[in-house]
């Protein structure tokens, strides 16, 4: 089992043809994802050869669903291109649309985020300026490593890209069920909540890892989702202890302002409902080690 991501999901590229779209599409194909397709008007009906796997490309996202039967796309345009990107891929009702570019505008991505709300939410949006979403050992989608870890009964939910990659690099002897690295920009589709909520159905996820960090009030809001709706345990971090106030740290959505969006606060109510929160990546870890007797 898994959350959104499976061995038979079939998978499309939107700017395949581009050097990050190909660097990544063919590191996918090498973790066993089922590549269908690349999107790009202007090379339709052509194809390309990542080391022996022809993928074809398509005009549009509605014509790769319709060739290939894809129901995940993952979306490597450049940011001023990206809005419509998306939208295309809301109109062509994909399942999931994996958005890995950074740099996006805030307004657009308000925009096409209330463009799936319009058009029933009928596309899960991961991101933007996330690195995706990896089910170890049936498919990979984004640009986590594929070679840090292995299958098991762990769920990943994390605003950052590189701890995401530190967690299931520190608890590579357990493995990890899925997961998803939701991005860390004021806006993004798929929350901590939306990511709890479905590793809480998953038969096969024993523990879930929450990595948060400064700015905004989600981890407020995930903690009391957990405390309401959550029986597995969960172990959480809080990336930016030391930040100073009023100054954005890395990513667009990590900024505090008073003593709204600090750290600590985020880990009071983490606490409050019953998280283990740990005071570094390696501690949580630690954490979650513990709780599954390893």
């Amino acid at each position: 089992m898994a959350i959104w991501l499976n061995k038979d999901s079939k998978v499309i590229v939107q700017g395949m043809t581009g050097a990050t779209g190909m660097k990544h599409t063919k590191l996918m194909l090498a973790d066993g994802t089922e590549v269908v397709g690349g999107v790009n008007p202007r090379k339709a009906g052509t194809s390309v050869d990542f080391d022996g796997t022809e993928v074809p490309v398509f005009g549009t996202v509605k014509e790769a669903i319709e060739k290939t039967g894809a129901d995940v796309s993952v979306i490597f345009v450049p940011e001023k291109f990206t809005k419509d990107a998306v939208v295309e891929a809301i109109d062509a009702e994909i399942p999931l649309a994996v958005v890995i570019t950074e740099g996006i505008a805030v307004h657009d991505t308000a925009a096409f985020w209330a463009y799936a709300g319009k058009k029933g939410n009928k596309t899960r949006i991961i991101g933007p300026n996330c690195p995706g979403i990896i089910t170890p050992g049936q498919s990979n989608v984004g640009i986590i490593p594929g070679d840090i870890t292995k299958p098991g009964r762990i769920g990943l939910v994390s605003k950052s890209g590189t701890l995401t990659y530190q967690m299931m690099y520190e608890l590579r002897d357990i493995g990890f069920s899925t997961a998803v690295g939701i991005g860390g920009d004021p806006i993004i589709g798929t929350t901590h909540i939306d990511a709890l909520a479905a590793f809480q159905a998953d038969p096969d996820t024993d523990l879930i890892v929450m990595i948060g960090e400064i700015g905004g009030d989600a981890e407020e809001r995930a903690a009391a989702f957990i405390k309401e709706n959550v029986t597995k345990p969960v172990v959480g971090y809080v990336a930016g202890f030391t930040a100073p106030e009023g100054k954005t740290m890395g990513h667009a959505g990590a900024i505090v302002s008073g003593s709204s969006g600090t750290a600590q606060a985020k880990k009071e109510a983490l606490e409050a409902a019953g998280v283990k929160v740990g005071k570094t990546p390696t501690e949580t870890a630690g954490l979650a080690r513990e709780i599954l007797g390893g």
